[in-house]
């Protein structure tokens, strides 16, 4: 299979090392070695991604605009094949290359403000640089990823539909997610105002989808499937969900979950290092309910999940994803207090 597509390339299997590579869960990566040179090879989950030519468009489109318009900006785009395509088809799926950049690596978990500090940087130099680009030329490759007034209404449908017995022992949590509605109901209001604007987003801003250089220092923003038109609060409040608590979702003891203020602030100050001048008067003010909603919608799509058999994102063991939705309710009532 690999060796069919890198020929495509140009390159032989035979006279390269290949190993599976990083840490992602939804495309299969490996790293390619041949020589001097360095490669990343990726395979795009369209079972995830419906069509993944959108993708290859979008990032096709950005690639062009970046190079035209800031020229000395780090973005990494695939390399195309010998028939100039910047994607390939087999029929084991979806196929592209991309070069390794020299002396970079990636974090899965910030362990110090800096590192924050620098992701935030990065994400928001990636929007203010496509300012200038029209947003809504972007094709949709997820829809309604970050739609949280969708999230609600599958949570209410599985109130009604889902299994019985896992609705009655989750009274609790239900109740909690009930109660914290306001923060849909405010999104809602987001979509009607002026104040909030649509702009190029990445939409999957964990720290490992960011490149550092040997000191720690920023590069560029990676996987960039997920880029689409949003709201800034999608990716400052990703960043939240996933660096403020030193545990992730899959911690079973909630004592561990706290909100660490350095990191927070690492997270505001790197972000409007670029955005400063970008987001509005109404945005600026919104930093906080930022992480509320990625958080929020977050518990609504684990208890969602358990609540219709685990059909979704699976389960390791019985509560799997009962356990990640009270994690993130502890998450958000953490946030909420330091308000």
């Amino acid at each position: 299979m690999i060796a069919a597509v890198l020929q495509n390339y140009g390159i032989d299997e035979n006279e390269c090392i290949i190993q599976p590579f990083g840490s992602g869960l939804i495309n299969n990566t490996w790293d390619v070695k041949r020589n001097e040179e360095h490669y990343i090879l990726q395979r795009i989950n369209h079972t995830i991604f419906k069509q993944p030519e959108d993708i290859d468009e979008n990032i096709t489109a950005i690639d062009e605009y970046l190079k035209k318009n800031y020229p000395g900006y780090l973005f990494v785009a695939s390399i195309k094949t010998k028939a100039a395509k910047s994607i390939f088809k087999t029929g084991d799926g979806y196929f592209r290359l991309f070069p390794f950049v020299k002396d970079s690596h990636t974090i899965d978990v910030a362990t110090n403000p800096a590192q924050a500090f620098e992701a935030a940087k990065q994400f928001g130099a990636f929007t203010k640089k496509l300012s200038g680009f029209k947003a809504a030329q972007l094709k949709i490759t997820l829809p309604d990823f970050h739609n949280l007034t969708l999230r609600y209404r599958q949570f209410e449908n599985a109130l009604l539909t889902g299994n019985a017995v896992r609705i009655a022992a989750s009274e609790t949590a239900i109740a909690l997610l009930q109660k914290h509605k306001t923060i849909a109901d405010d999104f809602e209001k987001i979509k009607q105002d002026t104040g909030f604007k649509i702009r190029v987003t990445h939409h999957d801003t964990k720290i490992s989808n960011v490149l550092f250089d040997e000191k720690d220092r920023g590069l560029c923003v990676i996987d960039l499937d997920t880029v689409m038109p949003g709201y800034f609060i999608s990716d400052v409040g990703d960043m939240m969900r996933t660096y403020l608590s030193p545990v992730s979702e899959e911690e079973k003891d909630f004592s561990k979950i706290e909100i660490r203020q350095e990191y927070l602030d690492a997270i505001i100050n790197g972000y409007l290092s670029e955005m400063e001048n970008e987001l509005t008067g109404k945005e600026k003010k919104a930093f906080l309910y930022a992480g509320k909603f990625m958080i929020y919608m977050q518990a609504l799509r684990f208890l969602t999940d358990h609540l219709n058999n685990d059909v979704y994102y699976g389960a390791k063991y019985e509560g799997h994803n009962f356990v990640r939705g009270k994690n993130q309710l502890v998450l958000l009532e953490k946030l909420i207090e330091i308000e």
